[in-house]
């Protein structure tokens, strides 16, 4: 997508040192309290005053026919669960996988630190399941896609969507930024 910007959730983990530890010793990295997520408001907020331009200006210009428009899609695993962040987004996406293949693609990535033994279902999922049904509550229109599809796939159903709704922006005559969230 030309005019389009990324912030990952994931470049504002705080420091091991800083994260807290459960009463079964798990590093609890899966909560909100082990992320800078004041920083990460603060860049979102930045970019929404000065967009940090990474792609093609001209292509997104000329498809909308003089209006330009940048795109900052950021991705996360905690996103529609803080609250200052919840009146921001453009569109939601959610990825869904079940169990089996979460594990199966936690296991196969490489963690510093390491998961210990019996972190994924001590404590990865349960927090998972927790999240979800605390974001469900609290969060509206997120479109869920089925992460077992491939990336072609999903990427192919992200774009249409912002192509769409970007004509959409066209027809009404708004103009300026547009934000999606992907956790």
């Amino acid at each position: 997508l030309p005019n389009c910007s990324i912030i990952s959730q994931d470049d504002f983990f705080k420091p091991e040192s800083e994260v807290d530890i459960d009463d079964r010793g798990f590093l609890q990295y899966d909560v909100l309290d082990a992320l800078y997520m004041e920083k990460m408001v603060s860049n979102i907020h930045s970019w929404m005053t000065n967009p940090v331009l990474t792609g093609n200006s001209e292509s997104m210009h000329d498809s909308l026919n003089g209006t330009e428009v940048h795109i900052l899609i950021v991705e996360g695993f905690l996103l529609y669960n803080y609250e200052p962040l919840n009146e921001v987004w453009d569109i939601k996406y959610f990825l869904t996988i079940p169990y089996e293949e979460c594990k199966k693609r936690r296991s196969s990535r490489v963690y510093k630190p390491a998961d210990p033994p019996g972190y994924f279902d001590g404590h990865v999922w349960p927090m998972y399941l927790e999240h979800r049904r605390e974001m469900e509550e609290k969060t509206s229109d997120i479109v869920y896609l089925d992460g077992t599809k491939s990336q072609e796939e999903l990427f192919s159903q992200v774009h249409n969507d912002i192509v769409q709704d970007l004509k959409k922006t066209k027809v009404s005559g708004s103009s300026g930024n547009w934000f999606v969230g992907r956790q």
